[in-house]
């Protein structure tokens, strides 16, 4: 890729969907397959050899920069860029316009996880000339999602709400190519959308919106469900990620965790550093953040246990979310869409969704 490419990567939500865990760290940092999800999505930008790259932040923006620092351990220059109120997608692509020095940005919403190959929607972009191009995704079902038609040639023909009907199963996936001069016209200084906004008003002036499509992996990681699906799916090489040496399987256990006799990780299980698991313990595709402990005989499904969280013995956790310092007490069971708060502490036997003992 040419040096007249520049990233920018949209990273200024508060991850509302993703709380407790937000609370505490903005969701592009939360852990994922062993490291910050943007990691995933930075190392994908400099495999495809770009490598100066704008964060637009706002939410605990300071996170990002002692993180990443300049960039240079990811081979990459970074630029912070901080919104002082939130301004939407399109605001926040304004808000970093000075930022900009090459003539093609490349734009990425930071909560996306995906697998295409992020030179071939340049080059799309370049050889139809447009101003704008889109990255659409075919899905099974687009009903959940605004759709995006295109005419023979691709170009972008309209933006389509949520519908029973939809005509098309493209969606927009959330990386865009834009001339700078374009990102120069956005509105300045207000809440803009770039879906609901910026693109019809283009595309009612008549302008050029050029779409490369693809059947590519892609997770928006904006909820409990989805997050953990999109790490089970880094783990079992579903999901591709520069940033991970290669699939790993049914699980992923990291450095100084403790797996104790009898414990079974399937599922794309990640263990995080320093975490503790206690004999026969069973976990399917469970996400444990550093130091949290699983006591044994708990079973923790399609969960996320935060940092230094606890479950303890003989414990159920399914379709959960464990704040950070939590404790669930023993043979306790939390089910569909629990969501603890940190540092609560839940006693033994506190909670069960059934009557068994």
């Amino acid at each position: 890729m040419t040096p007249s490419v520049q990233a920018l990567v949209l990273v200024g939500g508060k991850g509302t969907r993703l709380r407790p865990l937000t609370l505490s760290a903005p969701k592009p940092m939360l852990p994922t397959a062993g490291a910050p999800f943007l990691t995933h999505l930075l190392s994908r930008i400099r495999e495809a050899g770009i490598t100066d790259v704008v964060l637009g932040t706002s939410y605990q923006a300071q996170v990002f920069a002692e993180h990443y620092g300049d960039g240079s351990s990811l081979g990459l220059n970074l630029t912070y860029i901080t919104e002082e109120q939130p301004l939407g997608t399109g605001g926040g692509i304004r808000n970093v316009y000075d930022a900009l020095t090459a003539d093609t940005v490349l734009v990425f919403n930071g909560d996306v996880l995906g697998g295409t190959d992020i030179r071939d929607v340049v080059q799309t972009h370049r050889e139809s000339a447009a101003e704008v191009t889109l990255h659409l995704v075919r899905v099974k079902d687009p009903r959940a999602f605004g759709c995006v038609p295109t005419d023979a040639s691709g170009r972008v023909t309209a933006f389509l709400e949520k519908t029973q009907d939809p005509p098309t199963n493209q969606i927009n996936a959330g990386t865009y190519v834009f001339n700078r001069s374009v990102i120069g016209e956005i509105p300045s200084g207000r809440p803009v959308s770039v879906e609901r906004e910026v693109f019809p008003s283009l595309l009612a002036q008549g302008r050029h919106i050029h779409a490369h499509v693809d059947d590519a992996y892609w997770r928006d990681m904006g909820t409990p469900e989805d997050f953990v699906r999109g790490s089970a799916d880094l783990v079992r090489g579903i999901a591709p990620s520069p940033a991970l040496d290669k699939a790993c399987g049914e699980s992923l256990v990291l450095d100084g965790a403790n797996v104790g006799r009898g414990a079974v990780l399937i599922g794309g299980t990640v263990v995080g550093r320093g975490a503790t698991i206690g004999a026969g313990a069973r976990l399917d595709g469970a996400v444990v953040f550093d130091g949290a402990s699983i006591d044994a005989g708990a079973v923790v499904e399609r969960s996320i246990v935060g940092f230094d969280a606890r479950v303890g013995e003989g414990a159920l956790v399914r379709d959960t979310v464990i704040g950070d310092r939590a404790s669930i007490g023993a043979r306790c069971e939390l089910l569909r869409g629990a969501r603890v708060w940190p540092e609560v502490t839940i006693p033994e036997n506190g909670i069960r969704f059934s009557t068994d003992v």
